[in-house]
């Protein structure tokens, strides 16, 4: 496989069976029947997404070099990311943006009066700008989150989901982000072996000055990377660039922080970790950044975003997102584990349950859903929709 430059695995495929899933651009294409499951990712596959979750390579044959990180052949670690990501344990390979740098993005939520939960859900699943949605236990049960190139694009989509619906949406802009050098392993390590370091607070607001060339790598991009020995490659005969010109600008932008890191997008749920809860904290505006820098030292948590008040339904300013194997080990990380000065802070911890979870989108979009494709006649005004929004 990997002395092939050629040969890619999967990769849009063209079979006779309906059934058979193939992989295109490092995504997932779902045929008829729905994604099989398979049990928590073994010790190799944990070591593996551990070896280049945050570092994948960028270079001509990065599955090669992980092999050598590994010790082992680059055939071997392709077969391995097919069937992480046909399982959906991967959902895709490449970079992840830092928010606000290549365009802007938002957490949504809504109030849905239960009968219309998921109707409202499959709808909203529609448009193209809307990822990562879920209902979570509290009056704000319906969250998402909207990406687009500016926050004018955003208010439209907002601003449509509002008419069609008749909902309120309440859009909860990020304000900051306090982070840490790692994020939680998938193999239990001590912890000395963490490096935990907090960084300071990046404003989102930054213009990145991405030239036409950058755009069109970032929409080819988006959807992750090919698997296949050269999938750099694969991205430069798409946009007209050669293959060391992705790298470049790839590296540049990374450098620049548009890129957060390159690495491996998993998701928590397939890999034994169900419960997802997000903690919201009431902090004083002066003790904002006390509190982000101490609460992201905290080892299960990964990233704290400050993001707008909406009182009176949504006091809280400081926000987190833990994953654990069950309820009582996300519920006893908040009781247990945050550092002492936030204890008199309120805060609210809200379950989750997942609908579908797709990579953020960047590149120009109408704010309307995929009316060509899946809107809804007059018959279907108050039923569920179409296949537009089936559950991942």
């Amino acid at each position: 496989m990997a002395g092939n430059d050629q040969q890619a695995l999967l990769v849009g495929a063209a079979r006779s069976d309906p059934g058979f899933p193939t992989l295109n651009a490092g995504r997932l294409q779902d045929a008829a029947a729905p994604h099989p499951r398979q049990p928590v990712p073994d010790w190799m596959d944990r070591r593996l997404l551990d070896a280049c979750r945050l570092d994948f390579p960028i270079c001509e044959k990065p599955f090669e070099e992980i092999a050598s990180r590994l010790r082992c052949q680059a055939s071997a670690v392709l077969r391995r990311f097919v069937a992480l990501m046909r399982h959906g344990v991967v959902s895709r390979i490449g970079p992840v943006f830092a928010p606000g740098r290549a365009g802007a993005s938002t957490l949504a939520a809504m109030t849905v009066p239960e009968a219309r939960l998921e109707w409202v859900a499959e709808w909203v699943n529609r448009y193209r700008a809307v990822s990562q949605i879920c209902e979570r236990e509290h009056e704000l049960n319906l969250w998402f989150v909207v990406t687009a190139p500016n926050a004018g694009e955003i208010y439209e989509v907002l601003a449509d989901i509002r008419s069609r619906t008749g909902l309120d949406v309440l859009d909860l802009r990020m304000e900051g982000v306090y982070d840490v050098g790692l994020e939680y392993p998938l193999r239990r390590q001590p912890p000395s072996g963490r490096h935990l370091a907090a960084r300071n607070p990046c404003s989102p607001g930054r213009d990145p000055r991405l030239d036409a060339p950058d755009l069109r790598l970032v929409g080819a991009v988006l959807d992750g990377l090919a698997l296949t020995a050269r999938p750099y490659r694969v991205v430069a005969d798409q946009i007209g660039l050669s293959e060391a010109q992705v790298m470049e600008r790839l590296r540049r932008l990374r450098c620049e922080g548009v890129i957060a890191y390159m690495g491996v997008v998993v998701c928590h749920h397939e890999l034994g970790y169900p419960a997802n809860a997000i903690v919201a904290f009431d902090v004083p505006r002066a003790r904002v950044d006390l509190v982000g820098e101490r609460l992201a030292r905290v080892a299960p948590v990964t990233r704290f975003y400050c993001r707008t008040r909406r009182p009176p339904i949504w006091p809280y300013n400081l926000c987190c997102t833990l994953h654990g194997r069950d309820r009582a080990e996300v519920t006893g990380w908040v009781d247990e584990l945050f550092p002492a000065g936030v204890g008199d802070l309120r805060r609210t911890v809200l379950f989750s349950r997942r609908f579908c979870r797709r990579g953020a989108l960047y590149a120009p979009n109408h704010p309307a859903p995929r009316s060509e494709r899946t809107a809804p006649g007059p018959h279907q005004a108050f039923g569920l929709p179409g296949d537009g929004g089936r559950r991942c």
